[in-house]
C-alpha cells in the first residue's frame, strides 16, 4: 500500500510516488490505501534506488522549475538553480524602455532557462541562445515556445560579427577539483568546471565580449561567490559601469558592467 512507502525513509519518497503514479499529493494521502500493481512497484524501486544512489530527482522527473516555467532537463544539461534567477531579475530591470526589440545573446544555454524565459517575459527582445553542445541545443529548442537563433558553437565562435544590447551568461566557474563537484558528479562536467581557478571560460568571454556588445551595451555574468575581485579586474579594460550583485543567499553571485 501507498502508506508503507509515506512512512518509509526513502528520500524524496513522495515525490517519487507521484512520479510513479503520476498523482499528486493530496491524492498520495487521500488514497493511502491504495495497492500499487507490479509494474508500478518496479518503477518505483528503480526510482528509489537512483535517489538513493544521489541522482537528482529533476533527472528522475526531465523536469524542473526555473522563475515561472518549468523546463524539460537531461543529463546533458545543468539542473537549473534558484541562483540563476538573479541573472533575469537584473536583465529585465536593466532596460527602461520595455517596447524596445533589445538584441539579447544568451551565451551557453544549456536547457534554455535564461533566454526561453527572457523570451517569454519580453517577446518583442531579439533572443538568440548559443551552446557548445549540440544535444544541450536540442533541449533547449524543445523548451522553447518563443522565436530564438538558437546556434552551436563555442562562445562567440557561434555568433560571429553579430552584436547585442545585452551579453548574459552563466559560463562553468567551478575550480578544478574543487570537492564540491562530489555533491554534482552527475550534471556535465563540462558546464561546471573551467580551469584551475574556475575562470578560464569567463576570461575568454571577458576578452571577446567587446567585439560582440552594440555601443553603450551591457555584459552580464554569474560567477562563483569567491571570483569577483578578479572579475571586475578583467572588466575594467574594456567596461565601466561595474556593478555586483549578491544572489538570495547573500552571496557574490553576479557582475554587469557596460561597455566603454
Amino acid at each position: 500500500m501507498i502508506r508503507k512507502y509515506l512512512t518509509s525513509q526513502h528520500k524524496d519518497i513522495i515525490q517519487l510516488l507521484s512520479l510513479t503514479l503520476g498523482k499528486n499529493n493530496a491524492w498520495l494521502f487521500a488514497n493511502d490505501n491504495y495497492q500499487l500493481n507490479k509494474d508500478e512497484i518496479q518503477k518505483l524501486n528503480v526510482l528509489i534506488k537512483n535517489r538513493a544512489n544521489g541522482v537528482p530527482f529533476a533527472y528522475l522527473s526531465g523536469a524542473k522549475g526555473f522563475y515561472h516555467l518549468d523546463f524539460k532537463v537531461t543529463t546533458d544539461t545543468l539542473i537549473p538553480r534558484p541562483e540563476t534567477e538573479l541573472l533575469i531579475d537584473i536583465a529585465l530591470n536593466l532596460f527602461t524602455d520595455n517596447k524596445e526589440p533589445y538584441n539579447i545573446l544568451d551565451l551557453g544555454t544549456g536547457s534554455g532557462i535564461i533566454a526561453i524565459t527572457l523570451a517569454d517575459k519580453n517577446p518583442h527582445w531579439q533572443v538568440s541562445a548559443t551552446d557548445f553542445s549540440q544535444y544541450a541545443l536540442e533541449v533547449a529548442k524543445k523548451n522553447s515556445t518563443n522565436d530564438i537563433n538558437f546556434q552551436q558553437g563555442s562562445w562567440f565562435d557561434a555568433v560571429p560579427k553579430q552584436r547585442f544590447d545585452l551579453i548574459i551568461s552563466n559560463p562553468p566557474y567551478i575550480k578544478e577539483n574543487d570537492p564540491h563537484l562530489l555533491k554534482l558528479k552527475h550534471e556535465p562536467i563540462s558546464a561546471l568546471v573551467s580551469g584551475k581557478d574556475g575562470l578560464d571560460d569567463i576570461r575568454l568571454i571577458i576578452k571577446r565580449a567587446h567585439q560582440h556588445i552594440n555601443k553603450r551595451g551591457y555584459l552580464l555574468l554569474e560567477h562563483g561567490y569567491d571570483q569577483q575581485e578578479e572579475i571586475i579586474s578583467l572588466l575594467q579594460e574594456k567596461f565601466s559601469y561595474i556593478k555586483t550583485f549578491k544572489d538570495y543567499n547573500f552571496k557574490n553571485r553576479a557582475i554587469l558592467s557596460r561597455l566603454k
